[in-house]
């Protein structure tokens, strides 16, 4: 085990610095950067309400920046949203406290309470240590009774090399609408373009709603070399349920996948972290 470790890490290494040249050669004239390695997460905040019941958008800030993300997808993120998050925008406080960029996907928008010029909102955000040069918001399908959920989607300049990023929310509470909502997904994202795709499922990988994903993209918790427990997130202070997932397209590797267990009461799931290579 400490063996195929080593020679992940070594690959990384091997890989990054290759990426490093070609870079170089790209600054010269050459019309394609090499491949980038990132650590791409997906973390369900709970509106930044922990298990202890604090709010504190800086805890959650403090996992992102401990755990060294490049791109992270949040989920149940609040826009002035109601007293529960104090009427904040977190993903603009998150981006702040860790020097981000930003974008946000409205799911729930409603008009401005009287007196305020702020609409309701909540939804998901992609916070991304690169420029975000482009940015969408797509709302899936739903049933009358469901909440609104939607796909976010960013395009990220990593050193001269586009990388597509999407983070979704999959309704909580109907199957039925899972299993449309992830055929949409699919057919959103495609599979030309190098993508990673980020979520909470709110369903098993091996789920009926589920396979539209298990059988277009890699699930970087299954291809890791070497996981640590069973990869499960969910609730985050005795794990069981594996419904927070990273997937990768064509042309984007995961090389190590991990559920990061820094601070388990600082939302009820644990963030689920993996490096992948992107290219060449």
């Amino acid at each position: 085990m400490y063996r195929r470790t080593l020679s992940v890490i070594a690959t990384v290494v091997a890989l990054a610095a290759t990426g490093s040249a070609a870079q170089a050669s790209a600054a010269a004239g050459a019309s394609r950067p090499g491949p980038r390695v990132l650590d791409v997460m997906s973390f369900n905040i709970h509106h930044a309400q922990g298990t202890d019941d604090a709010l504190d958008v800086r805890r959650i800030a403090r996992v992102v920046r401990e755990s060294g993300a490049d791109v992270v997808g949040l989920q149940e993120v609040d826009n002035h949203y109601s007293a529960r998050s104090e009427w904040a925008d977190q993903s603009a406080e998150l981006a702040e406290a860790l020097g981000y960029h930003v974008v946000f996907g409205a799911n729930i928008d409603n008009a401005p309470p009287a007196g305020s010029g702020h609409r309701v909102q909540y939804g998901t955000a992609i916070l991304s240590r690169y420029p975000i040069t482009a940015s969408d918001n797509t709302w899936l399908f739903k049933s009358p009774d469901q909440e609104q959920r939607g796909l976010l989607h960013a395009t990220i300049d990593v050193h001269g090399r586009k990388v597509e990023f999407y983070n979704t929310h999959l309704s909580a509470s109907s199957g039925t609408d899972r299993l449309q909502q992830s055929a949409q997904v699919v057919d959103l994202i495609g599979a030309k373009k190098p993508g990673i795709l980020v979520g909470d499922f709110n369903a098993l990988p091996t789920a009926p709603e589920s396979q539209p994903l298990q059988k277009a993209y890699t699930d970087a918790w299954a291809r890791s070399p070497h996981p640590r427990g069973d990869g499960a997130t969910h609730p985050s202070e005795a794990p069981t349920a594996r419904i927070d997932v990273i997937y990768t397209t064509r042309g984007v590797t995961p090389l190590v996948t991990r559920v990061v267990g820094s601070d388990p009461a600082a939302s009820d799931h644990l963030p689920l972290l993996s490096k992948v290579l992107v290219g060449p």
